[in-house]
């Protein structure tokens, strides 16, 4: 299998799974961790992780189906979803194509979010486009039964993607907020919780 990704948590490996194309996502051992602590604490993250993009997949929001789950290795073997990182996709689109797919996005997060998941690391590099659907994936850093907490820092993270990686169409986080509130009846606790967010970090 091809190697895709190292990071400080996980190897992504790309290969074939049972005739399927599959993206492999390995939970990196840490030496500094005793053993028998570290091999449990990457059997239950990857666990977690596998329930969260279940559920997310079951209230609407489309996420890589896991045809595999290995507790030992700490592995997932899930499908590859063949398209372009909505961060790519964002920077070339035409006007009315990115408004779309902010637009998207917004009804994706308020499902998320109404489903009580949050997702943890919620960024335009986290959503793959591919024929104008949107799949989340990455959701090592998500939890359950989310509070408006861990909602308004989805967005907040989402926000700052936006600020760095789409400065000059910075105003199309709107979009995703618009979009957000009319699919999510909590909205406005959420947007609030944002704006406290974001005063805690100017007088820390």
């Amino acid at each position: 299998m091809d190697v895709v990704r190292r990071g400080a948590e996980a190897e992504i490996r790309r290969g074939t799974w049972k005739g399927r194309k599959v993206m492999v996502k390995s939970r990196v051992v840490k030496a500094y961790r005793h053993g028998s602590l570290d091999e449990s604490l990457r059997a239950s993250r990857t666990r977690n992780e596998a329930r969260l993009m279940q559920e997310a997949r079951r209230h609407g929001v489309p996420t890589p189906i896991i045809y595999d789950i290995d507790l030992v290795k700490a592995e997932l073997v899930m499908e590859e979803i063949e398209g372009e990182r909505v961060k790519d996709a964002l920077i070339e689109a035409g006007e009315e194509e990115a408004e779309a797919v902010c637009r998207e996005i917004g009804r994706l997060v308020a499902l998320l979010h109404r489903a009580g998941i949050a997702h943890g690391d919620l960024t335009t590099s986290n959503m793959i486009l591919r024929e104008g659907r949107i799949w989340l994936i990455d959701f090592s850093l998500g939890g359950r039964n989310a509070e408006l907490e861990e909602m308004g820092v989805d967005l907040h993270l989402l926000k700052e993607a936006f600020q760095s990686a789409h400065s000059e169409r910075f105003r199309l986080f709107d979009v995703v907020l618009r979009s957000y509130s009319v699919h999510n009846p909590n909205a406005k606790l959420v947007l609030a919780k944002i704006k406290e967010i974001e005063g805690r970090g100017r007088y820390t």
